[in-house]
């Protein structure tokens, strides 16, 4: 028996299936491909927008150093001042606020920063940083301060920008909306490019569209492991989805543990606050509570955090984010120096740990200049995708058509054994990435309007109505 061989022309709608779909397949790859293809029409600007504004991020830690040099590095002296002189010499210089915490010199060429809250015209989220040479006691300079990285002006700058479009919380909304839908869009290419010809896959020798989609579809896959990574990372400290995914892992056993700032606490996570002090001298004072964490292998990089009030303890803690991860943390009271609670970063819970990790390799830090780089490369494969997307939207017009959508009624074609398992899982799914399930819902009641109004209209093609 032979086989009558396929033609296949280009610009025809042929090249989009599959030859040999599987049966559970054949039915859902419509409705993957018009999902796919309002997802990204619709939702790639915002993405288009996180992409490119990540892109910065990304570099941002190189610029920092190069911008803020003066402040950040010392010449290499003989031998570092006791870690009391020098926030002495911050205070001297700047007296205003109250000592928050302190961050001594991490490495030999480094500056001590003596962290100041409360002061007059610094974003009250933030901190005024004082840069300290820790072998002269001479203070270099002051700059504004956000997050435990430690982010200076023009790296904060381009976090928030990045972050919420510097619009404040209702702006942070585009950020989540732009992760919600990563996964579900690189996921939909991906099912999309395996289940098509072998054939039509390349790029080599193709031209128009098929050129277009072959560029789209083979980075695409590339990038894909990426995406899903970006997106699920990026959704653990958002607004909504950030919410749903601490609640259930706090409910599982797997928050994030800190350590006690009380006598004797239990990791109940009562981190000290803002010192009370001005100078963030208490009791035994800081050269014997930075003593202390050391004798308990507390190695730099390290941050002390004063007392938040009588009844509270020092809080020395790691704040290496940089592999190996250093997150250890212990609490001193401050009347004797002994050390009233320790938390090893061994013993947090997998999540807590896998969070960790997965937040500091979103930004950037965990792997140094090598994950910058990387995340640089990823950022700018999304936005070729993107751009490119844009292109096969254009190039799928005929004549005065701007971009043909993908007919209609692609979820009529689905057998209801799985149809149905489909929408309860999207429903389950919509809950915890709330601004998902949301839009999702809100493309099905417009194109089922759309649709009703151009059925009424009488301008329903043939290709419409299948």
């Amino acid at each position: 028996m032979s086989t009558a061989p396929t033609t296949v022309t280009e610009g025809a709608s042929q090249p989009d299936a599959p030859t040999s779909p599987s049966r559970r397949w054949a039915p859902l790859r419509p409705l993957v491909l018009r999902l796919h293809f309002y997802a990204g029409v619709l939702v790639a600007p915002f993405l288009l927008v996180a992409a490119a504004t990540g892109f910065l991020y990304a570099g941002a830690f190189q610029a920092e150093k190069f911008a803020y040099a003066h402040e950040m590095t010392v010449p290499v002296g003989d031998e570092k001042l006791p870690i009391s002189q020098q926030v002495a010499a911050a205070r001297k210089a700047h007296p205003e606020g109250t000592v928050s915490a302190i961050r001594p010199s991490p490495q030999d060429d480094a500056s001590t920063r003596v962290m100041l809250s409360g002061v007059e015209g610094v974003d009250a989220e933030h901190t005024l940083a004082v840069f300290v040479d820790p072998y002269t006691a001479e203070v270099r300079g002051a700059l504004e301060q956000y997050g435990s990285t430690g982010a200076l002006p023009l790296r904060t700058w381009i976090d928030e920008f990045h972050r919420d479009l510097h619009l404040g919380e209702n702006g942070r909304l585009y950020s989540e909306l732009a992760a919600s839908w990563l996964w579900v869009i690189a996921a939909g290419g991906v099912a999309l490019w395996f289940t098509r010809r072998r054939a039509l896959r390349k790029v080599r020798g193709t031209s128009g569209r098929r050129r277009t989609l072959g560029l789209h579809g083979t980075v695409g896959v590339w990038a894909a492991i990426g995406f899903f990574f970006l997106s699920a990372t990026g959704l653990t400290w958002s607004a909504y989805a950030g919410a749903n995914i601490d609640e259930l892992r706090t409910s599982l056993g797997q928050a994030t543990p800190s350590v006690s700032a009380s006598a004797g606490g239990d990791h109940g996570g009562h981190g000290a606050a803002a010192g009370t002090g001005g100078s963030g001298e208490h009791g035994v004072g800081l050269d014997k509570v930075l003593a202390a964490a050391r004798a308990e292998g507390l190695g730099d990089p390290v941050e002390i955090v004063p007392p938040a009030d009588d009844s509270s303890a020092y809080v020395v803690k790691q704040v290496q984010r940089s592999w190996p991860t250093k997150q250890d943390s212990v609490a001193i009271d401050p009347a004797s120096g002994e050390v009233t609670d320790v938390l090893r970063f061994e013993d947090f819970p997998v999540l807590a740990k896998l969070t960790r990790w997965g937040i500091d390799l979103h930004t950037g830090v965990l792997f140094g200049l090598a994950n910058q780089i990387f995340l640089m490369l990823l950022t700018l494969s999304l936005i070729l995708l993107i751009i490119w997307g844009y292109r096969m939207w254009w190039q799928r017009g005929r004549g005065s058509a701007f971009g043909r959508p993908i007919p209609r009624g692609a979820w009529q074609q689905v057998p209801p054994q799985i149809l149905v398992p489909l929408v309860a899982v999207l429903a389950v799914v919509g809950y915890f990435v709330p601004l998902l399930g949301i839009s999702l819902a809100a493309f099905v009641v417009v194109d089922v309007v759309l649709g009703e109004v151009a059925r009424r209209r009488g301008k329903r093609t043939p290709a419409d109505v299948k």
